[in-house]
């Protein structure tokens, strides 16, 4: 188990349900979450769903950069690059 990977992920908000879509080929998951993107709303969103599809807590998502832009990198905290994958993508 690693102490800290970094993933990149694009965010679209206003989704009809929060998803995980795909992962393309430069490693950038594509996640639709039903938030609006206003006042940290998509972000939150985002991090509680990577912690309930990771198996995890909150506080081993840490959002990274992207704050104010669709594209993020987040920390996730004792996952494996290829656990988080799995987990993420079935």
């Amino acid at each position: 188990m690693t102490d800290k990977i970094d993933i990149a992920v694009r965010v679209i908000p206003n989704a009809s349900a929060t998803r995980c879509e795909s992962r393309d080929d430069d490693g950038v998951y594509k996640i639709r979450v039903q938030a609006v993107p206003e006042k940290g709303k998509a972000n939150k969103a985002l991090v509680r769903f990577l912690a309930k599809q990771l198996g995890l807590g909150r506080s081993c998502v840490e959002l990274l950069s992207g704050e104010t832009g669709r594209h993020k990198r987040l920390g996730i905290h004792g996952l494996t690059d290829e656990e988080v994958q799995v987990r993420l993508l079935g």
